[in-house]
């Protein structure tokens, strides 16, 4: 059961009523981030309703209906995100765990984990303990295996998942592993789940043969109740009559987990199909379904592979599969994580001795709510706080002065174009760009919850948001348009007067911030409606945040007014084989009808295989600057 406790509710009150709960034998249980005053109950035996509303501070005790309860949205609404390291699963990121089936030796997992690394996996996998079906295959290295894995996450940083067989191999995961996997085979095996528990690592709980997704859940629940909340759900496929594929992978699982609880869903296609070619198709589909990140088998010789190799990856087609889920990410709200995601300062110069302080700080335009906001959330883990600044101006001096490590800015948009105000703040400063994201920008109609959509005389929102909601208050001519600086402070202002003519354009995470109601969704003109958003630095990018297999560099030049100037530069990245994905023209302040030309290309610029390049460019222009090279994972 919930206790709904009242609005300000001393911390001892709260103490004193934990102690009684406790005193009747209840686990406690209270839930961070929802906003509400709530304690989460569970009593081995019945507990009157009218006993516990006599106690001081309970306001209302509301029951959970799930025989899961610790797992149960009921019991905690915000989705759990579970940290391993720097890597965060859950919430707004995709993450990838990826390797072989098992570690054979020394040399193949530190060749596949460098491998499926640069590729932008997060996590490496790979067995040390094997079970299998007959007891003549190959069962794992066991503790060997593990001092590899263990050797893995030293020389490639990778945080490290293996399977848990047996409670007697508690002492060697924690000492050697970062995650446990219970496999489907172990999934009831109860006294398992209890050492898990006790364990306190993260686990991947994989879902049985033949199981259906409340004993799943309770199985998850076992590990919970031993006070463990680390618990990440995988679905691996259970068994059906369809014989064309090893199991059948039920994606309907990823909506309906969505719903029953608050812990992360990753899918593991590989087991699932146990084809090799039907892997990445499902593992696309996955993510579309809303899943959180994906278990995928990657071998560098897969018909060599003790273990499962017909449904194991090679690397470069692996790669293939990261680039697609980069580009689906967005549309489903979500960001593909990197091993350099929100980390690419990691290994460069101190804070400047101006601060003190110990923790990392991005800037953002506006205030929470903002989509500028959600960017930053998305790109860096929680470790790096953010915070907002009201002006573009303002993120380029808190960066250059060393008051925050870095700046995110939206620099175009697919529908409405560039944001021209940074393009030339970063000519004017010297700052790097280090990273890139897109997401997909959603506009609502946001007003008071007994507002209605007839009664709104006036709308709040900056420009851009204005300009790609043409068609919605075309149809509404009688509705005012009023300019502000952001979309959350459109909603804040709407939120804060009594006006319920008034509305604002903005995000639901905006509406949900200042409580206020979303009176028409998705009323952007195009669905493809997408902010590309870039990360600003003092320095540039370290080689490891460029080494992914999708480098980029973005430029900025000027040209001699002369005929065939600007022809000159474009037939040397023809030459070189260097894709052009973008070229802007922007005049130059004090000369009028001169322009500085911005590109961003497929290629690394700062290399040492492209120091010709970058010569050639030099001689064939008046000014040159790179602005920052760094890996797109698309």
């Amino acid at each position: 059961m919930i206790l709904v406790l009242e609005k300000g509710i001393t911390q001892l009150k709260k103490s004193q009523l934990k102690s009684i709960l406790a005193e009747k034998g209840c686990m406690v249980h209270e839930p961070g981030g929802s906003g509400q005053n709530i304690l989460g109950v569970i009593a081995k035996k019945k507990l009157d309703k009218e006993f516990l509303m006599s106690i001081e501070g309970v306001e209302d005790v509301v029951p959970i209906s799930t025989s899961y309860k610790l797992v149960s949205r009921q019991m905690k609404q915000e989705d759990t995100i579970i940290k391993i390291g720097n890597i965060e699963i859950g919430g707004d990121k995709i993450t990838i765990i990826a390797g072989p089936c098992a570690v054979e030796s020394r040399e193949q997992a530190m060749i596949i984990a460098k491998e499926v690394k640069k590729y932008g996996a997060t996590l490496f996998r790979a067995g040390a303990f094997k079970p299998r079906s007959s007891p003549y295959s190959f069962q794992g290295l066991e503790e060997e295996g593990l001092k590899i894995l263990a050797e893995v996450r030293e020389v490639t940083g990778l945080r490290v998942v293996t399977e848990i067989t047996s409670p007697m191999h508690a002492d060697l995961m924690m000492k050697y592993v970062d995650v446990i996997q219970i496999g489907a085979r172990n999934m009831q095996n109860f006294e398992l789940l209890k050492c898990a528990g006790r364990m306190g690592k993260p686990v991947v709980l994989k879902r049985g043969l033949a199981s259906t997704i409340e004993e799943w859940l309770m199985s998850a629940e076992y590990i919970a109740a031993e006070g463990n909340r680390n618990i990440i759900l995988c679905e691996r496929g259970i068994r059906t009559f369809e014989p064309y594929t090893r199991n059948t992978l039920d994606l309907s699982a990823i909506p309906v987990l969505k719903q029953l609880t608050h812990l992360p869903v990753v899918i593991d296609p590989s087991h699932a199909t146990g084809i090799r070619e039907k892997v990445s198709p499902m593992a696309r589909a996955a993510i579309a379904a809303g899943a959180d990140g994906l278990m995928i088998e990657v071998h560098h010789k897969p018909e060599e592979a003790l273990s499962d190799g017909p449904q194991s990856l090679y690397p470069k087609q692996f790669g293939r599969l990261i680039r697609d889920i980069y580009v689906i990410a967005p549309v489903v709200g979500k960001q593909l994580v990197h091993n350099y995601t929100g980390y690419s300062s990691e290994n460069r110069e101190p804070l400047s001795s101006k601060t003190s302080r110990d923790e990392k700080r991005v800037v953002y335009l506006g205030e929470q709510g903002t989509f500028s906001h959600k960017a930053a959330i998305q790109y860096f883990s929680s470790d790096v706080e953010n915070y907002p600044v009201p002006s573009f101006r303002d993120i380029f001096e808190h960066v250059k002065n060393s008051s925050a490590d870095f700046g995110i800015i939206p620099i175009e948009n697919s529908l409405a174009g560039s944001i021209h105000e940074n393009y030339d703040l970063l000519l004017e400063y010297e700052l790097f760009i280090t990273g890139e994201l897109s997401l997909r920008v959603i506009h609502n109609l946001i007003a008071h919850k007994v507002a209605k959509l007839e009664d709104i005389k006036q709308v709040f929102a900056p420009p851009p948001a204005l300009q790609q909601c043409r068609r919605f208050l075309d149809a509404n001519p009688d509705i005012q348009m009023i300019p502000v600086n952001a979309t959350a402070s459109a909603v804040k202002s709407v939120a804060e007067s009594a006006n319920l003519e008034s509305a604002a354009i903005g995000s639901v995470e905006a509406a949900q911030l200042f409580d206020m109601a979303v009176l028409e969704e998705a009323i952007e003109d195009n669905p493809r409606n997408f902010t590309r958003f870039v990360i600003i630095e003092r320095q540039m990018a370290n080689q490891e945040a460029r080494s992914n297999s999708s480098p980029k560099s973005s430029i900025v030049f000027s040209t001699s007014n002369k005929p065939g100037s600007l022809f000159e530069v474009m037939k040397i990245f023809s030459e070189n084989q260097i894709n052009l994905v973008k070229l802007e023209s922007r005049p130059i302040h004090g000369k009028p009808w001169q322009y500085m030309f911005y590109a961003d290309l497929e290629a690394d610029l700062t290399d040492a295989a492209s120091k010709g390049v970058v010569s050639e460019i030099e001689k064939n222009t008046e000014f040159f600057r790179i602005l920052g090279s760094y890996s797109c994972g698309s």
